[in-house]
């Protein structure tokens, strides 16, 4: 689909006339003709673009962009005043039935009641705060589409002519940065209000620490992947069931309480930590340090994530203790004793005597670790983080991670970039970190989900979990890891292995509409996601299309383009996926500073000629017309072949078994790795898979036996031909045995190594049977011709 219909389709009713006039200002691109186009010349050149053009149409955008910012600017001050009077009626309500406190209404004094909030006034209130929330996703969703706009218009304009405009409206738009609102605060607000009205003035009351209180804990994990695009979107949905986690509810939002900052460590010459993630083997562990908030903060986290296989009945762990920012380093070069670091806690006699040991042997743990394996800093990740959380309930939490970037933090390569201390001190919480050179940061272009359940054995997630997961706004990830992603981008040439979804990252995971899901105006339809037709390639004029990707992708599939990635660029392509898949960690960014273009939608460049032939008519008109419709036709008739032709289809697998709630599909096709790389892909090995390869080659064995019985009965108790028969069935026999054993070595060979391989036998059985049917018809051949049966016929 093309961006000007795109914009047709997508556009919101109520904001019809505010959005940018794209049509108008692709005609403004185009000069007239030198000489009037003819039948025998439909496209004669156009007259050169001058300076007066360039005036004419600059000005046309500016007016354009003053409508929009103008727009968006008292559309979000619009929604402001709404939630500030939403807010006092709220308050006013739950105030009333706060006063009445636990009675009720009885006959003797039915007039002390008679302002009692109603069941309908609280219906009421929730149906004023989902008007208010679907009109924060539709300004948000207008901002979208009106900056996608703005982004096309102007690489229409830069090819098209030979001015640039891009450099120069970049800063036009640094000036009137109606993209550039963050909708978090108006989500903080709107969480607090929907949650008291839902829960009819109870709200869920219980501690909301996010760390302090916690040190050891246990949580079935699955992660997503977002499109910026979808980022406010799904906020909206979750705040309808689950608040906004926060932390100190009397301390008005501000951006820096969602920031989350880690540094992982590892040995840069064996990189034990990031291989042992990557392959997830038993007892696998990650040792970081977190902070929260900016680089002010005193609270320092150390960290250890332990990676436990199934197998073991045992769930993998995350421990942690807390530590001042100023004996960080003493602590990691072993000069501060384990048991002055808990001498206060000890003194203050919070926590029991038995906490503390067990805070004790971690840290010495830790410490022990860092110091004889040589660990040192190598990645720091940084995102914002809005997480969903009843307080003091951990039964379903949501986290959603957002400007997610990884950054260098060793002195590898002759650069000092944290020196001797624990960290870089360049940076702090600005995303997107323009100071840093490219090779030192990788900015993540997607969202990270994380849905965190505690549930018991055979207990469903809820409902409306499985449904937000296995909508068009996200996407499945399995395996993944912020740390292990960061350390594979930034150290390219020391890093040979990995991760599976890394040559997939320039396939955009947008997918359409599914089912009936998204944001619905109280008595309106769903008011869906413009998501939903994002999925066709860029690009415009030039028709630099890629062509369709082969290779392994459980992201998406689906049709690609391209655009430049690097520094602060990133590639963003499109494609379709249905696939759902589980997750490890990670998280995203919406739009890096100085964004380049989205590219978005096909060329319009073929509809324009249309219209130049069908305003010229004659043959010219009929021949592209005709071309067109036997391309439609014949994608048809493609696309018909291979529904007809048999094909063999792959069996669903259960949602157990892929982690992922709610289930799904699983797609994968096969990528290449980079020259000189290997791809790492997730194979889960437990004691039983060892076990079945024994038993494959024990009932191989104990068939040999069998036919070899069979071959021995012959030989000493037969005849001549009983002779021959016993020599086909021995040959079957050590036959069978050898190959049995060849492949039970290949498989514990590759069962060892983890590798991905074709495990099953396609050839062995077939072969074993067509060796013993030979055997037999020999046996009955020689026995037939020797006692004359076919001379007597």
């Amino acid at each position: 689909m093309k961006f000007g219909q795109q914009l047709r389709t997508s556009l919101i009713r109520d904001y019809y006339f505010h959005y940018i006039s794209y049509d108008d200002l692709k005609n403004s691109l185009k000069t007239p003709y030198v000489t009037p186009p003819t039948a025998d010349n439909p496209h004669p050149n156009r007259r050169p673009w001058t300076e007066e053009d360039e005036k004419r149409f600059v000005t046309e955008l500016e007016e354009q962009l003053d409508r929009v910012f103008t727009f968006q600017r008292v559309k979000s001050g619009e929604i402001v005043r709404r939630i500030k009077a939403s807010e006092k009626e709220v308050n006013d309500v739950v105030s009333k039935l706060e006063l009445q406190g636990p009675r009720r209404p009885s006959q003797a004094h039915p007039e002390a009641f008679a302002n009692v909030p109603t069941e309908e006034d609280f219906m009421l209130l929730e149906e004023d705060l989902s008007d208010i929330i679907a009109d924060v996703h539709d300004l948000a969703k207008y901002t979208q589409l009106n900056y996608t706009g703005f982004q096309k218009i102007i690489k229409k304009h830069d090819k098209r002519t030979d001015w640039h405009l891009k450099p120069v409206f970049a800063t036009r738009l640094k000036a009137k940065p109606f993209f550039n609102d963050n909708y978090d605060a108006f989500i903080v607000k709107l969480s607090k209000l929907y949650n008291l009205v839902r829960t009819r003035g109870s709200p869920t009351r219980g501690d909301s620490a996010a760390g302090g209180g916690q040190q050891n804990f246990i949580r079935q994990t699955t992660k997503y992947w977002v499109h910026p695009d979808n980022i406010t979107e799904l906020k909206l949905i979750i705040l309808k069931h689950l608040p906004v986690l926060v932390f100190n509810p009397s301390k008005e939002f501000e951006k820096k309480d969602s920031a989350i900052s880690s540094i992982y460590f590892d040995n840069f010459d064996t990189w034990e930590l990031y291989t042992g993630r990557l392959k997830k083997t038993e007892g696998a562990e990650a040792i970081r340090l977190r902070w929260y908030g900016g680089i002010e903060s005193e609270a320092i986290f150390v960290e250890r994530k332990t990676h436990r296989e199934d197998w073991t009945g045992e769930k993998s762990v995350k421990a942690r203790f807390v530590l001042k920012e100023k004996n960080v380093n003493s602590f990691l070069e072993g000069n501060l004793t384990v048991e002055s670091i808990f001498e206060k806690m000890r003194r203050e006699g919070k926590k029991s005597e038995k906490e503390i040991e067990d805070l004790e042997q971690l840290a010495r743990e830790i410490q022990y670790r860092v110091i004889t394996r040589r660990l040192q800093p190598a990645v720091r990740s940084f995102y914002n983080r809005t997480a969903f959380q009843l307080p003091g309930d951990a039964r379903v939490r949501i986290s959603l991670d957002t400007e997610l970037t990884m950054v260098r933090e060793d002195n590898l390569d002759g650069r000092s970039r944290s020196g001797s201390n624990w960290r870089r001190m360049d940076i702090g919480i600005d995303y997107p970190f323009s100071q840093l050179s490219p090779e030192d940061v990788e900015r993540f272009p997607y969202a990270v989900l994380e849905v965190k359940l505690q549930t018991q054995a055979g207990q469903e997630p809820p409902e409306w979990v499985k449904v937000l997961t296995s909508s068009h706004l996200v996407e499945a990830v399995p395996k993944f890891s912020k740390f292990i992603h960061g350390t594979s981008t930034l150290f390219p040439t020391r890093i040979n292995l990995l991760p599976f979804w890394l040559p997939q990252m320039d396939t955009d995971i947008r997918k359409p509409v599914t089912h009936r899901f998204g944001i619905e105006r109280p008595g309106q339809s769903a008011s869906y996601s413009t998501s939903d037709d994002l999925d066709d390639s860029d690009d415009e004029e030039d028709g630099d299309e890629l062509a369709d990707g082969s290779g392994q992708n459980a992201l998406a599939n689906g049709g690609r383009d391209a655009a430049e990635r690097s520094g602060n660029d990133r590639t963003a392509e499109f494609t379709r996926s249905g696939n759902f898949l589980d997750a490890e960690e990670r998280i995203s960014a919406a739009q890096p500073e100085n964004p380049d273009d989205y590219p978005i939608y096909d060329s319009e460049e073929e509809d324009d000629d249309l219209e130049e032939s069908q305003r010229i008519g004659g043959w010219q008109y009929r021949r592209k017309l005709f071309t067109r419709a036997m391309k439609t036709a014949g994608g048809y008739f493609v696309t018909g072949l291979i529904t007809l032709l048999p094909r063999p289809n792959p069996s669903q697998s259960a949602s157990n078994g892929t982690g992922v709630i709610g289930g799904g599909k699983v797609e994968a096709r096969k990528f290449k790795a980079p020259k000189g790389k290997r791809i790492h892909v997730p194979v889960r090995v437990e004691p039983k898979v060892f076990f079945a390869a024994e038993r494959t080659f024990l009932s191989w064995l104990e068939f040999s036996i069998i036919i070899g019985a069979i071959a021995a009965s012959l030989l000493n108790f037969g005849d001549y031909i009983s002779l021959l028969s016993a020599w086909g069935f021995t040959a079957v026999a050590c036959l069978a045995l050898l190959y049995s054993m060849a492949v039970y070595l290949w498989r514990i060979s590759n069962i060892e190594k983890r590798r991905a391989a074709r495990y099953h036998d396609k050839y062995g059985p077939t072969l074993l049977c067509l060796g013993l049917l030979a055997a037999v018809i020999l046996n009955f051949v020689f026995r037939v011709r020797e006692d004359g049966w076919f001379s007597k016929g």
